[in-house]
Protein backbone atom coordinates (compact mmCIF):
# COMPACT_ATOMS: atom_id res chain seq x y z
CA UNK A 1 0.00 0.00 0.00
CA UNK A 2 1.36 3.39 -1.00
CA UNK A 3 1.86 5.67 1.98
CA UNK A 4 2.10 9.41 1.48
CA UNK A 5 4.80 11.51 3.05
CA UNK A 6 3.70 14.41 5.21
CA UNK A 7 4.51 17.52 3.23
CA UNK A 8 4.52 21.10 4.43
CA UNK A 9 2.47 22.93 1.83
CA UNK A 10 2.23 26.70 1.71
CA UNK A 11 -1.38 27.79 1.44
CA UNK A 12 -0.63 31.43 0.71
CA UNK A 13 -0.24 32.61 -2.88
CA UNK A 14 3.54 32.75 -3.30
CA UNK A 15 3.79 32.53 -7.08
CA UNK A 16 5.88 34.88 -9.22
CA UNK A 17 2.81 35.57 -11.37
CA UNK A 18 -0.56 37.11 -10.41
CA UNK A 19 -3.50 34.92 -9.46
CA UNK A 20 -6.23 34.61 -12.05
CA UNK A 21 -9.82 35.29 -11.03
CA UNK A 22 -11.01 32.97 -13.81
CA UNK A 23 -9.84 29.74 -12.18
CA UNK A 24 -10.08 27.84 -8.92
CA UNK A 25 -6.76 26.98 -7.27
CA UNK A 26 -5.86 24.38 -4.65
CA UNK A 27 -2.90 22.28 -3.53
CA UNK A 28 -2.91 18.53 -4.23
CA UNK A 29 -0.49 15.66 -3.68
CA UNK A 30 0.10 12.29 -5.32
CA UNK A 31 2.61 9.44 -5.01
CA UNK A 32 4.96 8.13 -7.68
CA UNK A 33 6.12 4.53 -8.10
CA UNK A 34 9.24 5.21 -6.09
CA UNK A 35 7.07 6.10 -3.09
CA UNK A 36 7.83 9.82 -3.29
CA UNK A 37 4.94 12.18 -2.60
CA UNK A 38 4.71 15.03 -5.08
CA UNK A 39 3.16 18.43 -4.44
CA UNK A 40 1.18 20.20 -7.14
CA UNK A 41 -1.02 23.21 -7.74
CA UNK A 42 -4.32 22.35 -9.40
CA UNK A 43 -6.00 24.98 -11.56
CA UNK A 44 -9.62 24.41 -12.61
CA UNK A 45 -11.79 26.69 -14.76
CA UNK A 46 -14.45 28.37 -12.64
CA UNK A 47 -17.97 27.04 -13.19
CA UNK A 48 -16.60 24.10 -15.20
CA UNK A 49 -19.03 21.24 -15.74
CA UNK A 50 -18.60 17.65 -16.81
CA UNK A 51 -15.36 15.83 -17.45
CA UNK A 52 -12.53 18.06 -18.64
CA UNK A 53 -9.44 17.55 -20.73
CA UNK A 54 -6.43 17.75 -18.41
CA UNK A 55 -2.80 18.79 -18.63
CA UNK A 56 0.19 18.15 -16.34
CA UNK A 57 2.97 20.75 -16.47
CA UNK A 58 6.52 20.85 -15.11
CA UNK A 59 9.75 22.74 -15.64
CA UNK A 60 12.05 24.46 -16.21
CA UNK A 61 14.83 22.22 -14.92
CA UNK A 62 15.68 23.49 -11.45
CA UNK A 63 12.54 25.61 -11.17
CA UNK A 64 9.44 25.15 -9.03
CA UNK A 65 5.71 25.18 -9.70
CA UNK A 66 5.46 28.74 -8.43
CA UNK A 67 7.44 29.86 -11.46
CA UNK A 68 6.97 29.10 -15.16
CA UNK A 69 5.05 25.80 -14.93
CA UNK A 70 2.41 27.39 -12.71
CA UNK A 71 2.01 30.24 -15.16
CA UNK A 72 1.44 27.75 -17.99
CA UNK A 73 -0.97 25.64 -15.92
CA UNK A 74 -3.06 28.64 -14.83
CA UNK A 75 -3.18 29.89 -18.42
CA UNK A 76 -4.39 26.51 -19.68
CA UNK A 77 -7.07 26.46 -16.98
CA UNK A 78 -8.25 29.87 -18.16
CA UNK A 79 -8.64 28.22 -21.57
CA UNK A 80 -10.83 25.40 -20.28
CA UNK A 81 -8.44 22.66 -19.18
CA UNK A 82 -7.97 21.21 -15.72
CA UNK A 83 -4.24 21.72 -15.19
CA UNK A 84 -1.69 20.80 -12.57
CA UNK A 85 1.83 22.15 -12.14
CA UNK A 86 3.98 19.87 -10.00
CA UNK A 87 7.31 20.04 -8.24
CA UNK A 88 9.58 17.16 -9.30
CA UNK A 89 10.89 14.70 -6.73
CA UNK A 90 13.53 16.05 -4.33
CA UNK A 91 12.66 19.69 -5.11
CA UNK A 92 10.24 22.43 -4.09
CA UNK A 93 7.41 21.27 -1.85
CA UNK A 94 7.61 17.67 -3.10
CA UNK A 95 9.10 14.89 -1.02
CA UNK A 96 12.15 12.75 -1.54
CA UNK A 97 15.58 12.71 0.06
CA UNK A 98 18.31 13.82 -0.47
CA UNK A 99 17.19 17.22 -1.64
CA UNK A 100 18.26 18.81 -4.93
CA UNK A 101 18.88 15.44 -6.59
CA UNK A 102 17.33 13.98 -9.74
CA UNK A 103 17.44 11.07 -12.14
CA UNK A 104 15.98 10.89 -15.66
CA UNK A 105 14.16 7.69 -14.71
CA UNK A 106 12.52 9.34 -11.71
CA UNK A 107 11.83 12.49 -13.74
CA UNK A 108 9.84 10.44 -16.25
CA UNK A 109 8.09 8.61 -13.43
CA UNK A 110 7.04 11.96 -11.95
CA UNK A 111 5.25 12.83 -15.20
CA UNK A 112 3.67 9.37 -15.29
CA UNK A 113 2.53 9.73 -11.69
CA UNK A 114 0.90 13.04 -12.64
CA UNK A 115 -0.98 11.18 -15.38
CA UNK A 116 -1.97 8.51 -12.82
CA UNK A 117 -3.41 11.23 -10.61
CA UNK A 118 -5.26 13.03 -13.39
CA UNK A 119 -6.69 9.77 -14.76
CA UNK A 120 -8.74 9.10 -11.62
CA UNK A 121 -10.12 12.59 -10.97
CA UNK A 122 -13.92 12.66 -11.16
CA UNK A 123 -13.91 15.80 -13.29
CA UNK A 124 -11.26 14.57 -15.79
CA UNK A 125 -11.79 12.52 -18.93
CA UNK A 126 -8.94 9.95 -18.73
CA UNK A 127 -8.89 9.72 -22.53
CA UNK A 128 -8.05 13.44 -22.78
CA UNK A 129 -4.76 13.92 -20.95
CA UNK A 130 -1.75 15.87 -22.20
CA UNK A 131 1.53 17.08 -20.76
CA UNK A 132 3.61 20.24 -21.10
CA UNK A 133 7.32 20.32 -20.31
CA UNK A 134 9.41 23.48 -20.19
CA UNK A 135 13.19 23.69 -20.68
CA UNK A 136 14.83 20.50 -19.31
CA UNK A 137 11.41 19.18 -18.46
CA UNK A 138 10.50 19.55 -22.12
CA UNK A 139 13.02 16.80 -22.71
CA UNK A 140 11.54 14.74 -19.90
CA UNK A 141 8.04 15.29 -21.33
CA UNK A 142 9.15 13.98 -24.71
CA UNK A 143 10.85 11.02 -23.03
CA UNK A 144 7.63 10.30 -21.12
CA UNK A 145 5.63 10.39 -24.35
CA UNK A 146 7.91 7.58 -25.58
CA UNK A 147 6.60 5.25 -22.86
CA UNK A 148 3.15 6.42 -21.69
CA UNK A 149 0.38 5.68 -24.18
CA UNK A 150 -2.21 7.39 -21.97
CA UNK A 151 -0.73 10.73 -23.03
CA UNK A 152 -2.59 11.91 -26.10
CA UNK A 153 -0.67 15.17 -26.67
CA UNK A 154 2.72 16.51 -25.60
CA UNK A 155 3.95 20.09 -25.75
CA UNK A 156 7.60 20.99 -25.22
CA UNK A 157 8.56 24.61 -24.74
CA UNK A 158 12.15 25.89 -25.08
CA UNK A 159 13.29 22.27 -24.68
CA UNK A 160 16.62 21.07 -23.34
CA UNK A 161 17.92 17.58 -24.03
CA UNK A 162 19.69 17.34 -20.68
CA UNK A 163 21.37 14.04 -21.57
CA UNK A 164 23.02 15.55 -24.65
CA UNK A 165 24.24 18.57 -22.70
CA UNK A 166 25.52 16.33 -19.89
CA UNK A 167 27.38 14.08 -22.30
CA UNK A 168 28.51 16.53 -24.96
CA UNK A 169 28.55 19.94 -23.30
CA UNK A 170 26.78 23.03 -24.62
CA UNK A 171 26.74 23.13 -28.42
CA UNK A 172 28.49 19.71 -28.37
CA UNK A 173 31.71 21.54 -27.49
CA UNK A 174 33.04 18.63 -25.39
CA UNK A 175 31.77 15.76 -27.50
CA UNK A 176 34.88 13.62 -27.25
CA UNK A 177 36.06 10.70 -25.16
CA UNK A 178 38.75 12.58 -23.24
CA UNK A 179 36.39 15.37 -22.15
CA UNK A 180 33.83 12.83 -21.00
CA UNK A 181 36.54 10.91 -19.12
CA UNK A 182 37.62 14.05 -17.26
CA UNK A 183 33.98 14.83 -16.41
CA UNK A 184 33.58 11.30 -15.02
CA UNK A 185 36.75 11.63 -12.96
CA UNK A 186 35.52 14.93 -11.51
CA UNK A 187 32.05 13.69 -10.58
CA UNK A 188 33.35 10.48 -9.02
CA UNK A 189 35.97 12.37 -7.04
CA UNK A 190 33.11 14.50 -5.74
CA UNK A 191 31.12 11.38 -4.81
CA UNK A 192 34.00 10.22 -2.59
CA UNK A 193 34.28 13.65 -0.99
CA UNK A 194 30.52 13.82 -0.38
CA UNK A 195 30.50 10.41 1.30
CA UNK A 196 33.45 11.39 3.48
CA UNK A 197 31.82 14.68 4.44
CA UNK A 198 28.38 13.20 4.99
CA UNK A 199 26.74 15.84 2.84
CA UNK A 200 26.32 16.84 -0.79
CA UNK A 201 28.28 19.73 -2.28
CA UNK A 202 26.14 22.19 -4.23
CA UNK A 203 26.91 23.19 -7.79
CA UNK A 204 25.55 26.70 -7.28
CA UNK A 205 22.47 28.13 -8.95
CA UNK A 206 22.49 30.83 -11.61
CA UNK A 207 25.68 32.84 -11.16
CA UNK A 208 25.27 35.97 -9.05
CA UNK A 209 26.60 38.62 -9.21
CA UNK A 210 26.64 38.43 -12.97
CA UNK A 211 30.09 38.75 -14.63
CA UNK A 212 30.27 41.40 -17.34
CA UNK A 213 31.53 38.84 -19.86
CA UNK A 214 28.81 36.28 -19.11
CA UNK A 215 27.27 34.65 -22.21
CA UNK A 216 23.98 36.22 -23.24
CA UNK A 217 21.96 33.17 -22.24
CA UNK A 218 23.46 33.26 -18.72
CA UNK A 219 22.36 36.90 -18.54
CA UNK A 220 18.88 35.77 -19.59
CA UNK A 221 18.82 33.16 -16.82
CA UNK A 222 19.97 35.76 -14.29
CA UNK A 223 17.24 38.16 -15.41
CA UNK A 224 14.65 35.49 -14.62
CA UNK A 225 15.90 33.49 -11.64
CA UNK A 226 17.78 36.19 -9.73
CA UNK A 227 15.39 39.12 -10.00
CA UNK A 228 11.86 39.83 -8.83
CA UNK A 229 10.67 38.66 -12.24
CA UNK A 230 11.21 35.00 -11.38
CA UNK A 231 13.12 34.52 -8.10
CA UNK A 232 11.62 31.99 -5.71
CA UNK A 233 12.98 30.84 -2.37
CA UNK A 234 12.40 27.15 -3.15
CA UNK A 235 13.85 27.22 -6.67
CA UNK A 236 17.09 25.29 -7.16
CA UNK A 237 18.24 27.69 -9.86
CA UNK A 238 17.40 30.79 -7.84
CA UNK A 239 19.52 29.62 -4.91
CA UNK A 240 22.31 27.08 -4.29
CA UNK A 241 21.75 24.85 -7.29
CA UNK A 242 21.69 21.10 -7.74
CA UNK A 243 24.01 18.76 -5.91
CA UNK A 244 27.25 18.54 -7.90
CA UNK A 245 26.68 14.82 -8.43
CA UNK A 246 23.01 15.15 -9.42
CA UNK A 247 23.76 14.85 -13.13
CA UNK A 248 25.59 11.51 -12.91
CA UNK A 249 22.74 9.49 -14.43
CA UNK A 250 22.33 11.94 -17.31
CA UNK A 251 26.00 11.49 -18.18
CA UNK A 252 25.31 7.79 -18.72
CA UNK A 253 21.91 8.06 -20.42
CA UNK A 254 20.53 9.12 -23.78
CA UNK A 255 16.98 10.38 -24.07
CA UNK A 256 14.59 9.99 -27.03
CA UNK A 257 15.82 6.56 -28.21
CA UNK A 258 12.26 5.62 -29.19
CA UNK A 259 10.93 9.08 -30.05
CA UNK A 260 10.15 8.10 -33.65
CA UNK A 261 7.75 5.49 -32.23
CA UNK A 262 5.61 8.08 -30.42
CA UNK A 263 2.15 7.72 -31.95
CA UNK A 264 0.49 10.57 -30.06
CA UNK A 265 0.72 14.21 -31.08
CA UNK A 266 3.76 16.34 -30.25
CA UNK A 267 4.22 20.10 -30.56
CA UNK A 268 7.72 21.46 -29.97
CA UNK A 269 8.00 25.23 -29.42
CA UNK A 270 11.30 27.10 -29.34
CA UNK A 271 12.60 30.63 -29.65
CA UNK A 272 14.54 31.50 -32.79
CA UNK A 273 17.28 33.28 -30.83
CA UNK A 274 17.48 30.75 -27.99
CA UNK A 275 20.94 29.28 -27.44
CA UNK A 276 19.15 25.96 -26.99
CA UNK A 277 17.16 26.02 -30.24
CA UNK A 278 19.40 23.40 -31.85
CA UNK A 279 18.22 20.88 -29.24
CA UNK A 280 14.58 21.11 -30.33
CA UNK A 281 15.45 21.22 -34.02
CA UNK A 282 17.58 18.08 -33.78
CA UNK A 283 15.17 16.19 -31.51
CA UNK A 284 12.29 17.00 -33.86
CA UNK A 285 14.28 15.91 -36.92
CA UNK A 286 15.22 12.62 -35.25
CA UNK A 287 11.62 12.07 -34.10
CA UNK A 288 10.08 12.37 -37.56
CA UNK A 289 12.87 10.78 -39.62
CA UNK A 290 11.79 7.33 -40.88
CA UNK A 291 8.77 7.52 -38.55
CA UNK A 292 5.35 6.16 -39.42
CA UNK A 293 3.80 8.76 -37.12
CA UNK A 294 5.22 12.06 -38.37
CA UNK A 295 1.90 13.58 -39.47
CA UNK A 296 0.90 14.74 -35.97
CA UNK A 297 4.31 16.16 -35.04
CA UNK A 298 5.11 19.88 -35.34
CA UNK A 299 8.04 22.21 -34.67
CA UNK A 300 7.14 25.85 -34.08
CA UNK A 301 9.96 28.40 -34.04
CA UNK A 302 9.05 31.77 -32.49
CA UNK A 303 10.77 34.62 -34.37
CA UNK A 304 13.07 36.77 -32.25
CA UNK A 305 12.42 34.87 -29.01
CA UNK A 306 15.16 33.89 -26.56
CA UNK A 307 15.22 30.81 -24.32
CA UNK A 308 13.75 32.49 -21.25
CA UNK A 309 11.18 34.52 -23.20
CA UNK A 310 9.14 31.31 -23.24
CA UNK A 311 9.29 31.04 -19.46
CA UNK A 312 6.89 33.88 -18.73
CA UNK A 313 6.46 36.32 -21.62
CA UNK A 314 2.75 35.89 -22.25
CA UNK A 315 3.03 38.25 -25.20
CA UNK A 316 5.49 35.81 -26.82
CA UNK A 317 4.48 32.34 -25.61
CA UNK A 318 2.10 30.98 -28.31
CA UNK A 319 -0.71 30.05 -25.93
CA UNK A 320 -3.32 30.31 -28.68
CA UNK A 321 -1.42 27.72 -30.70
CA UNK A 322 -0.88 25.48 -27.67
CA UNK A 323 -4.59 25.66 -26.84
CA UNK A 324 -5.54 24.85 -30.43
CA UNK A 325 -3.10 21.92 -30.54
CA UNK A 326 -4.29 20.44 -27.25
CA UNK A 327 -7.98 20.82 -28.04
CA UNK A 328 -7.49 19.22 -31.45
CA UNK A 329 -5.67 16.23 -29.97
CA UNK A 330 -7.59 15.85 -26.71
CA UNK A 331 -11.04 15.76 -28.24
Amino acid sequence: MMKAEELKLTEEWDKVFPKSEKVEHRKVTFINHFGITLAADMYTPKNAEGKLAAVAVSGPFGAVKEQSSGLYAQEMAERGFLAIAFDPSFTGESGGFPRDMHSPDIDVEDFQAAVDFLSVQENVDPEKIGIIGICGWGGMALQTACIDTRIKATVTSTMYDMSRVAGNGYFDSTDNEEARHQARVAVNTQRTADYKNGDYAKAGGVVDPLPEDAPYFVKDYHAYYKTSRGYHARSVNSNNGWNVTAGTSLMNTRLFTYAKEIRSAVLMVHGEKAHSCYLSKDAYADMVKDSNYADNKELLIIPGASHTDLYDRKDIIPFDKIEEFLKENLK
